[in-house]
């Protein structure tokens, strides 16, 4: 369906829920190196993501350049980050499309958005909250992709 990319991921136990939230979702789950972590076997990582990680379609990258020769860089690649203004909803998503998160310390390489203003988007807060927790952000944006075209999948 889609494809959620998390960079340089710090936290097992997120990478577990995320995951448990792509097989959800029949997506991808792309985890691009260094972890934060040793291996993604690591059972913090299985607990999170209970049963559903063997049966998920996860993909392991040694960098982002890996990444990218796997799958190349488009429009169709978006940017999640507090540093823009353009919110997540007001982004056209299309079954296929990456979605990217950076690291939870750090979000996304501020080279990678410059690069990429046009597609980055970000979820809105009320108050001076710095960010939110990577899995949730990741549902959010995720789900708002699946609410844009559900009808595909009735």
């Amino acid at each position: 369906m889609f494809n959620i990319v998390l960079l340089e991921p710090r936290i097992p136990g997120n990478v577990g829920t995320i995951g448990r939230l792509a097989f959800a979702m029949n997506c991808t789950l792309h985890l691009i190196k260094p972890y934060g972590f040793g291996e993604i076997t690591e059972k913090e990582v299985r607990r999170a993501g209970l049963d559903y990680w063997y049966d998920l379609d996860v993909r392991e990258y040694e960098n982002i350049e890996d990444f990218w020769s796997k799958n190349p860089l488009s429009d169709r690649h978006f940017f999640a980050t507090t540093k823009t203004d353009k919110v997540y909803f007001d982004a056209e998503y299309k079954v296929g499309d990456y979605i990217y998160f950076g690291r939870e310390d750090a979000g996304l390489p501020e080279s990678l958005l410059d690069r990429n203003k046009e597609n980055c988007v970000t979820i809105p807060m009320t108050n001076e909250a710095r960010s939110l927790n990577i899995a949730n952000s990741v549902s959010i944006v995720a789900y708002e992709a699946l609410r844009q075209n559900f009808k595909e999948f009735k």
